[in-house]
């Protein structure tokens, strides 16, 4: 089995539920709110993570965006981090993961 996959599966939310929240995430999630989430998806250039308490809402910690020298968190993993932007192209809530 490879290490990276995509987001899928029963937790993940909608592509459609994402789009039809987007709005209500972005101000449910304002730059700088602190979230915590569970890993959903690993690729080489970071991980996706279903936030906890607003609906459809799906981070992305990008590797530029965690400690240096900090390994992928696995799937499953639940992580908490900062909202440092909001990727309105594909409905991602970008954040960092803390040192």
């Amino acid at each position: 089995m490879d290490e990276y996959a995509w987001p899928s599966g029963p937790n993940v939310p909608a592509a459609e539920v994402v789009r039809q929240n987007w709005e209500a995430t972005v101000a449910a999630l304002p730059v700088g709110a602190r979230v915590r989430g569970e890993v959903i998806g690993r690729q080489r250039f970071g991980v996706f993570i279903r936030v906890e308490g607003v609906l459809g809402a799906v981070a992305l910690a990008e590797v530029t965006a965690m400690p240096r020298g900090m390994e992928l968190p696995v799937l499953g993993l639940y992580v908490e981090g900062e909202v440092v932007d909001h990727a309105q192209h594909n409905h991602q809530v970008k954040i960092r993961l803390p040192d």
